[in-house]
């Protein structure tokens, strides 16, 4: 698509007179600025009324692009309703949880199930498609912004009555798997069938449902309807320009869709990457392997972040000099191609006004958040194609799944103070900070290319992966799953057998009881010198080996970790939530045993990853998130790209503080 990584980001030319856009198109070129999105929230300009197009302004920002031979991601504008169309059309406006319609405000705020917002979107979206597909400026479609949301209306309500009926093809098979023999609940008719709300199956929250498999469903229905109205724009688009890219932006480890289900949709993955900026930086990293992996590993491109700082939340630290550059790098050390930012000149008014941008109010050029970007404008233009279409040779896999995900939340039981979330980050972080590179998968994904598969708090075990867990030890890896694993169908039923269920036999474990406990209650692990919280799962070995023991309470010296010889391989439990220490002792074990530890994993400040390039090239990149130098030895011969020098192997290697290299090997 492009000879470098396109750098750039949002920008909306439509909120300023001409004088303005002359001056950004200036500041533009002193900051190395190739591409930019436009076009994400005009719908109310191109549209002004129902039989009413006006493309004017796109047709201006389109051809100043061109002159200026920068490129566009083009939007189709789809994700905020024009206030004409809510009031027209008040259907298209969405039920909240709590039973309400709401009136026009806000942006996301269709209803997916609407035949008018579909009928609208996609006539929009193909007039763009057919105005545009050939113009010189166009780099890739951008879909509506940013996906998400719940509608609980009646057209929901039909269409997830629709749903069912295709999934289940009868009541008899829906109500088996509900288990809806519990509490009266055996429907006769799909007609009997509700959204589950507040108004029906909960109860402080969205989180508290009686019924976890209709609850699951909706999850899943919501993210089909929300899916079906991107394909619908992706296809109307196809119509007319059946070469250019399509994506839309995600938001890396998003609870409410499931993105493994989007992917195959998608011509590349992209994502809008706000990380909390104080959250170890093994947390975007995750984010960035995961959207990696929905296109099996393909580039994907980091289609928003902030230069500086947010404005959404409730406190927005700024980020200190050299952590924009050092978090740029990250993003392209685990697989982007794209370096995008949010925004590019500062909205005048509105609730983003305060939000980082690269070019501010004032629309100076000698700020530091400007010269900032501009110096790394000037190294990603050096670094040039080198990195575009580079993989990640991973040989350690970590299951990321969203219905374990939703079904661990909701469950009523053990203890729902165990986040998916923070149980999967503790194992990414320990291997990352081990020094392995991580692919992180779908449940149905390919398990052969592997070593070591990691499936924490894998709730619910689906289709034939506990057989595909097992192969991959049979041939000598090494598969490793947690507490809460195993435990139901892909209905959320318990499974009639002991538990982990399926992944039992890989484990050579049987659990009959659990311990849940408040988090202030600790139970120290004396093997590891950890300390473990929240659940602690009661483990008789039925072949595994003790690796470590709780020390306290009634089940004192019974396991709380445990290895089992399987085939060639092993398979590990961890039968509680280990503090990070602990996890990062026994993820070190079994890295060991695959000769996976990486050449700097002592400097757990330092983050290594490696990308190979299409024509062989393996580049290596060190990333020093410390605010002190990292003093390293490098362990081969090789040229760092961004400075340009020659180190040898052995030879002393410095970082400095947040400080990057992307070495070559010479060798």
């Amino acid at each position: 698509m492009t000879g470098k990584i396109p750098y750039g980001g949002d920008y909306n030319p439509e909120q300023w007179p001409q004088d303005v856009w002359d001056e950004d198109h200036r500041l533009f070129g002193r900051a190395g600025i190739d591409t930019l999105t436009v076009g994400v929230f005009s719908w109310s300009l191109t549209q002004p009324a129902e039989d009413t197009y006006d493309f004017t302004l796109l047709d201006r920002i389109l051809d100043r692009a061109a002159a200026e031979d920068r490129r566009v991601c083009l939007a189709t504008g789809t994700a905020a309703l024009p206030p004409w169309l809510a009031k027209k059309y008040p259907e298209v406006n969405r039920t909240d949880f709590e039973g309400r319609r709401h009136r026009y405000g806000q942006r996301h705020n269709f209803c997916p199930s609407s035949p008018v917002y579909r009928r609208l979107s996609t006539a929009l979206a193909g007039h763009l498609a057919e105005r545009y597909a050939d113009h010189p400026a166009l780099l890739a479609w951008h879909i509506n912004n940013e996906y998400g949301g719940v509608c609980y209306c009646e057209l929901c309500a039909d269409a997830f009555r629709d749903w069912l009926r295709d999934r289940y093809g009868t009541l008899d098979a829906l109500n088996d798997a509900w288990w809806t023999t519990f509490w009266s609940h055996r429907y006769t008719d799909w007609a009997e069938i509700e959204p589950p709300s507040a108004l029906t199956e909960h109860w402080r929250g969205p989180d508290h449902t009686a019924f976890q498999g209709i609850t699951l469903d909706y999850f899943r229905f919501t993210t089909d309807a929300l899916l079906g109205c991107f394909l619908a724009e992706k296809e109307v688009i196809r119509r007319h320009d059946p070469e250019t890219p399509v994506t839309t932006n995600f938001m890396g480890m998003f609870r409410p869709l499931d993105y493994h289900r989007w992917a195959p949709h998608l011509d590349f993955a992209s994502w809008d990457s706000y990380p909390p900026l104080d959250a170890p930086p093994t947390w975007p990293a995750l984010a960035h392997d995961l959207m990696r992996g929905l296109k099996d590993g393909a580039p994907f491109w980091v289609m928003e972040q902030t230069p500086s700082t947010t404005a959404c939340r409730d406190v927005n630290p700024l980020r200190r000099p050299g952590e924009l550059r050092l978090a740029t790098f990250q993003a392209i050390a685990h697989g982007a191609d794209a370096a995008l930012y949010f925004q590019l000149r500062a909205s005048r008014g509105a609730c983003e006004k305060y939000h980082g941008a690269v070019i501010g109010h004032a629309g100076r050029d000698d700020t530091r958040v400007f010269r900032e970007v501009a110096d790394l404008g000037r190294e990603l233009t050096e670094l040039g194609a080198v990195t575009l279409g580079a993989r990640t040779p991973a040989r350690t896999a970590l299951i990321f799944d969203w219905d374990s995900w939703w079904a661990l939340e909701i469950s009523d039981g053990p203890s729902r103070l165990v986040k998916y979330q923070d149980v999967v980050h503790a194992y990414y972080r320990a291997a990352r900070e081990a020094g392995a590179d991580l692919d992180v998968v779908p449940q149905s994904a390919d398990l052969t290319p592997y070593d070591v598969v990691l499936a924490p708090v894998l709730h619910l075990v689906k289709d034939d992966l506990a057989d595909r867990l097992e192969a991959v030890a049979a041939r000598g890896g090494t598969v490793l799953t947690t507490f809460l694993s195993g435990r139901g169908d892909a209905h959320d039923r318990a499974f009639l057998t002991d538990v982990p269920g399926p992944l039992a036999p890989l484990m050579g474990v049987r659990v009959d009881e659990w311990d849940s406990r408040p988090a202030e209650v600790a139970q120290a692990i004396p093997e590891l010198g950890a300390e473990a919280r929240l659940v602690f799962e009661i483990v008789q070995p039925r072949g595994a080996e003790p690796v470590a023991t709780y020390g306290g309470d009634f089940y004192a010296g019974t396991p709380a970790v445990t290895r089992n010889a399987f085939g060639e391989g092993e398979g590990w439990y961890v039968a509680t939530a280990l503090d990070q220490p602990g996890v990062d002792q026994v993820i070190r074990r079994v890295l060991t045993r695959h000769d996976l530890l990486g050449p700097y994993a002592g400097h757990r400040a330092v983050e290594t990853a490696t990308r190979v390039a299409p024509d062989g090239t393996r580049l290596h990149f060190l990333l020093n998130h410390a605010a002190e130098t990292a003093h390293l030895t490098a362990h081969a011969t090789a040229t760092d790209l961004l400075s340009g020098k020659r180190i040898e192997q052995g030879e002393p290697l410095s970082l400095d503080p947040l400080g990057v290299a992307v070495l070559r090997p010479l060798s």
